[in-house]
């Protein structure tokens, strides 16, 4: 029995037709999970299983690790809208003021940011690595003030990004152990901010 075999430019048209189909399904698969984990990291926390992610996005838990690798790519790109927002909003107010009032704010917000998902705070240094928009655009922003910050003399010029995140960490921390405490975030922000900042000659 012969075999047909399709003219190969009919071939080429089959292969190229399917491939969009597939690049709309993988989208899907993503928005599904990203859907599923914003609201299980709300209700739950951050480190709510990502079985359970993938079971209400409707995936496989092996889909879910082909789209995000690990937990801390998932909460990236979860928070990827909320960093470009703060990063952005950062940027736009940075002229009204002070270099180092500015860095205060910026961290103000990262802490308050950082404290929408409980637990997250134990990860966020390895989450805005993971190389999102929103991950490079808030440090960016942190970098930038923080040089500005330096270059008025208004911070002390050994503060790296570095420390800026461990104090996120440890605020955030302190706001997952006690809920209730979240207004005190700018009053911790302060004591830490009084410790960098650098004091005007008498």
């Amino acid at each position: 029995m012969i075999r047909r075999v399709p003219p190969l430019d009919k071939r080429k048209e089959k292969i190229v037709s399917d491939e969009p189909a597939l690049r709309a399904d993988a989208q899907k698969n993503r928005e599904l999970i990203l859907s599923a984990a914003e609201a299980l990291f709300l209700e739950k926390g951050a480190d709510v299983p990502l079985e359970e992610v993938a079971k209400r996005a409707g995936v496989g838990i092996g889909t879910l690790y082909r789209r995000f690798p690990t937990r801390e790519a998932l909460l990236a790109a979860t928070s990827n809208e909320r960093f470009m927002a703060l990063a952005e909003t950062s940027r736009t107010r940075g002229p009204d003021l002070a270099p180092g009032n500015a860095v205060r704010v910026y961290l103000e917000d990262l802490a308050r940011n950082t404290s929408i998902y409980q637990s997250l705070a134990a990860s966020i240094g390895t989450v805005i690595q993971c190389g999102t928009p929103g991950c490079n655009a808030i440090t960016a922003e942190g970098h930038r003030l923080l040089q500005l910050g330096k270059e008025a003399g208004t911070i002390r010029p050994d503060v790296t990004y570095d420390d800026l995140i461990y104090v996120t960490t440890a605020i955030s921390i302190a706001i997952d152990n006690d809920r209730s405490s979240t207004s005190r975030i700018g009053h911790l922000v302060d004591l830490f901010m009084n410790g960098v900042s650098v004091k005007a000659s008498n």
